[in-house]
């Protein structure tokens, strides 16, 4: 039945009006009241003040958690649902009754508004907009409305590191509170937390923690809109929306004002604005928050409260009832009447619930609130339990309900693992206060009781340690007088705190400038890292997104991002893999370092296996086996580059179709090394060194990182410095060769211009003097100009290779060479030219350059005889000549090993492959290796005579191998062996024939060259 608004008042107006204050100061002036609140908390701390005024005995506590109830008390503090259905005691009030329109927990607040009264005096506490409602429901009602004690201002958006002290920031997920509260700490030194699912003994601890002012910030919910008197300056709504339960939507102008009117307390002014990524209110939104103009609620949530509990079908169709009054609304199913549908369908809750008395128990269970938040089948599985208890036993099983609280009884764990076992402890300490559910009530209420509390200690210790900095916290409070240091932080990374500069940020590191010790320095310090927490995270997310062209990786093996530092690589397990550190102070912390680290790590493989991509291709290459496979794991563990000495017996084990297989990878096999040529590179080479130097602690080497600008710069070859590290010439692809070095491409060149030299044999044209053979040669101006280098350093470079030298005069050397150029030129005999062992082991497939191969022997005589020719040259000018004294002229032949060639390679001289017993006895008077048994059959099987047809052996005439010049055969020589590719037709002539006749180029007739010419054919005739 609806009563009339005779007798009752209606208070009304926005947040910080005096409402709450101004029912307590009523209910204490009779002589006996109930007040009813919406929140646990809140009833907490209105008894608090009612025992502050009156004492504790004349006060009881009742909430659906908690009962404190002395005998004879005079007044009663409630939660709205704990309020009595009727009562004779003469106050009543109700607070917040606007909560009456609330989807949830409004019909409770509709039904108290509506049937509670006070003998003498009923006062209902809430917002303006209940106003029409309330005179619609209660006619007679009188209204009285409050204006604000103080102004409450917009102050715009703020980001979260310029929020002003004594500032409330909200939000509405506990996901989002505790993030905020986690920046806040690292930001201002750390932040209260208060959450609607907090106990209340938790939420007031963190409450008193902010209200000391241990710290200057308050992350809540929307449970801080609900009358919490707190000393709040600025309320900033990091988040405008909410789930109510059944959606998320945004929340209306009410619901924020309720919650924006905590700034300000008394008489100071308030202010409300927006933080995170919230976007800034709209003018009108502005203007009816501080003008406290909002829409009218215009229906109450009803739930009929004449239930029947003849059966279940009765009692569902009473809930269903729809309101027979204008202003009502039948409210969406609750909990409870969730748990009740759920029930009624199963046969052991029907079969029990068939007497109104057992109906009646049914609906009392299903009030159990659900605390923990879960599903509504499991919530009502624990009701079906407690009800079957009841029903069958009077009580709740007590070993049932001993072993859920003892499962809860544990101190230990996180902040999510404590919050879970207080809801499940809140739900048994609502069953010991439910009258007549237990045997012994009064011990678990005191049991689950202190369980509660030590668990919400237990919780608030954690939530402090979490998001409070104890230390920055006592220094914020110490400077609480004056106002917020601001910090900003540059383009180019000068962090200044109040205009001052404090410090440079490069990457992740912060270099704290000098400054002046004292409380003050470390408050600056201190603002200033609170602004690099929240650039870190922003400078991570930046890295996380950038593309590789912002990354790069340098020689002295840091990475850099945009020009600054950010990584530094270590050696690992693998050279092609190394390890990656971040350069980051601790402020890079959790997902935003891993993000880092994990994109620094995915530009390092990326850039390797670019750079390197010959070498990688080749340690994951699939299509090679067996030999090949292990050549190729050694090249890839010298990192593109060998000693052909050193792997001298797996290349002449190699088959055709392997080395093929390994040609196919882009490696050359040289005279003296087997090496990638496109690893000569300077990226390569520079990178090659870097990931050397990690491996073997050689960035600090002498040399490391010097040969590279010189690799860079195209140099052929560079003076060696001694304290250099030897490797380190390999690496950057150049051949360390005594006081030179050259590099490696260049040599196999150089190889290429002396193996023609080499191939004249003697008894094609009459030998000179007697004193030479054909296997000498002289430094010409091609090899000199391909090796950027002197004479001097020729000789150097000859003899770092292992050649010989004989010191002849010009003439000697020039009637020498002229016969060794006639005989190359035109062999009269027709014998094929023979090639030395060192290149006739060079079995790359690539033909050397045209400058390379063709043999050079005329420029070599004529500037072998080039300081006789300039004094004939004069005279025949009719200038008198001077006397020039004739220089000796270097021969250089094949010589011994030295010191040099066993280091790696060597020189041309190893003939393994000479013509007839007469040259291998001279080879090995001139110090080289002689000939080994069997290298006649491999050379006969080398990569020249390939399958079907091809080059004939070298050391074949074209007559198929009939003896020259009466010279007999050996056993094991190849002369006297078939070509087996032959199969008996006559081999073709050697590759040489085959070219077209070199044509001459033209003199100029004013060259000394020219001169000589035209000499000798004067000394001839």
């Amino acid at each position: 039945m609806i009563l009339s608004g005779r007798g009752v008042i209606a208070v009304l107006g926005p947040t910080n009006t005096g409402k709450t204050h101004y029912a307590i100061e009523r209910m204490v002036a009779h002589e006996s009241g109930v007040i009813g609140l919406p929140l646990r908390l809140l009833a907490r701390e209105v008894y608090t003040r009612l025992v502050e005024k009156v004492g504790a005995h004349n006060v009881a506590l009742i909430t659906g958690e908690e009962k404190i109830a002395p005998h004879m008390a005079r007044f009663s503090v409630c939660t709205v649902e704990a309020m009595p259905r009727e009562t004779k005691a003469a106050f009543v009030a109700i607070d917040e009754v606007q909560l009456a329109g609330d989807l949830e927990r409004g019909h409770i607040f509709t039904d108290r508004l509506m049937h509670l009264r006070g003998r003498s005096e009923t006062l209902l506490l809430g917002a303006a907009t209940m106003r029409p409602i309330l005179e619609q429901l209660l006619p007679g009602i009188t209204v009285v409305e409050r204006p604000r004690l103080s102004q409450l201002l917009y102050a715009g958006s703020k980001k979260i590191t310029r929020l002003p002290q004594r500032t409330a920031i909200v939000a509405f997920s506990a996901e989002e509170v505790y993030a905020i509260a986690e920046l806040i700490r690292r930001q201002r030194g750390g932040a209260a937390v208060v959450l609607g699912a907090l106990s209340p003994r938790t939420r007031n601890a963190q409450v008193a923690l902010y209200q000391a002012g241990d710290v200057e910030y308050l992350v809540a919910t929307d449970a801080i809109g609900m009358g919490l008197n707190l000393d709040v300056d600025h309320v900033a709504f990091a988040q405008d929306r909410k789930y109510d339960g059944y959606q998320f939507r945004n929340l209306n102008p009410g619901e924020l004002a309720q919650v924006a009117g905590r700034a300000g307390r008394h008489m100071r002014d308030g202010t409300f604005g927006v933080t995170s990524r919230v976007e800034p209110f709209d003018n009108e939104l502005v203007h009816r928050i501080e003008s406290h103009q909002f829409d009218p609620v215009r229906v109450l949530q009803w739930r009929s409260k004449a239930v029947s509990f003849a059966s279940l079908a009765a009692l569902k169709k009473s809930l269903d009832a729809a309101p027979t009054v204008n202003g009502l609304t039948r409210a969406l199913p609750a909990v409870d009447q969730q748990a009740l549908d759920y029930l009624s369908r199963f046969p052991e809750i029907t079969s029990v619930a068939t007497t109104p008395e057992r109906v009646e128990k049914l609906w009392e269970a299903c009030a159990l609130p659900d605390y923990r938040r879960i599903t509504p089948a499991q919530h009502a599985d624990l009701i079906s339990t407690i009800y079957a208890d009841l029903v069958r036993r009077g009580t709740v099983n007590e070993d049932f309900m001993a072993e859920q609280v003892r499962r809860a009884d544990q101190t230990d764990g996180e902040i999510d693992t404590l919050s879970a076992r207080i809801a499940q402890i809140r739900t048994w300490t609502y069953v010991s206060n439910r009258p007549g559910w237990l045997a012994d009530p009064t011990h678990w209420q005191e049991k689950t009781r202190e369980i509660e509390d030590r668990l919400s200690d237990a919780l608030h210790e954690r939530l402090t340690k979490r998001f409070v900095d104890r230390r920055t916290s006592v220094l914020m409070k110490r400077l609480r007088e004056n106002a917020m240091l601001e910090a900003e932080i540059s383009v180019n990374g000068d962090v200044f705190v109040e205009g001052h500069h404090v410090g440079q940020l490069a990457g992740f590191r912060f270099t704290l400038a000098a400054v002046t010790d004292g409380l003050d320095a470390r408050a600056v310090q201190g603002a200033a890292q609170k602004a690099l927490a929240l650039e870190f995270e922003a400078r991570a997310a930046r890295l996380h997104a950038a593309g590789n062209a912002d990354l790069a990786l340098a020689s002295d093996g840091l990475v850099r991002w945009v020009g600054e530092p950010v990584a530094r690589l270590a050696a690992s397990d693998h050279v092609m893999r190394p390890r990656v550190i971040l350069l980051a102070d601790e402020q890079l912390q959790g997902n935003a370092r891993d993000h880092v680290l994990a994109r620094i790590e995915r530009f390092v493989n990326h850039h390797i296996s670019t750079v390197l991509k010959p070498l990688d291709d080749l340690s994951r290459a699939e299509d090679l086996e067996g030999l090949a496979k292990g050549l190729a794991f050694q090249l890839v563990e010298n990192l593109g580059v060998m000693f052909r000495r050193d792997v001298a017996d797996e290349v002449k084990s190699l088959d055709q179709e392997a080395r093929a297989s390994i040609r196919r990878h882009g490696i050359r096999f040289g005279a003296y090394h087997i090496f990638m040529p496109a690893l000569l590179k300077p990226a390569p080479a520079e990178l090659i060194t870097l990931l050397w130097a990690l491996k073997n602690d050689g960035l600090d080497k002498p040399g490391y990182g010097e040969l590279i600008p010189v690799l860079a710069a195209g140099r052929t070859s560079v003076v060696t410095d001694p304290s250099f590290e030897r490797t380190f010439y390999k690496l950057a692809g150049f051949r360390f060769l005594g006081k030179r070095a050259v590099r490696i491409d260049i040599l196999e060149r150089l190889a290429d211009l002396i193996r023609p030299l080499l191939q004249w044999k003697p008894g094609t044209t009459p030998r000179p003097d007697g004193a030479y053979d054909g296997r000498r040669f002289t430094a010409t101006t091609a090899m000199l100009s391909i090796l950027g280098a002197t004479p001097d350093d020729m000789e150097e470079i000859l003899k770092g290779l292992g050649y010989r030298a004989d010191s002849v005069k010009a003439e000697e050397a020039a009637a020498f060479l002229a016969a060794q150029a006639g005989g190359a030129s035109a062999p009269a005999d027709g014998a094929a030219v023979e090639a030395p062992a060192e290149t006739a082991d060079h079995d790359d497939a690539d033909a050397p350059s045209e400058e390379a191969s063709e043999p050079v022997p005329e420029q070599a005589a004529a500037a072998a005889a080039a300081p006789e020719a300039e004094a004939v040259v004069a005279e025949l000018a009719g200038e008198p000549a001077e006397p020039v004294e004739a220089k000796p002229v270097l021969l250089w032949r094949p010589g011994g090993r030295n010191d040099n060639q066993r280091s790696g390679g060597r020189p041309h001289g190893n003939h393994r492959g000479a013509g007839n017993r007469a040259h291998q006895g001279e080879a090995r008077r001139d110090g080289g290796e002689p000939r080994r048994e069997g290298d006649g059959r491999r050379e006969a099987r080398g990569d020249d005579n390939r399958k079907g047809g091809g080059r004939p052996d070298r050391n074949r005439g074209r007559d198929g191998g009939k003896p020259q010049n009466g010279q007999r055969h050996e056993k094991g020589d190849r002369q006297d062996r078939p070509d087996r590719n032959d199969r008996g037709v006559k081999p073709q002539a050697a590759k040489f024939e085959a070219r077209p006749p070199r044509k001459e180029k033209p003199i100029d007739p004013d060259s000394p060259f020219a001169k000589l010419a035209a000499l000798k054919e004067q000394m001839k005739k």
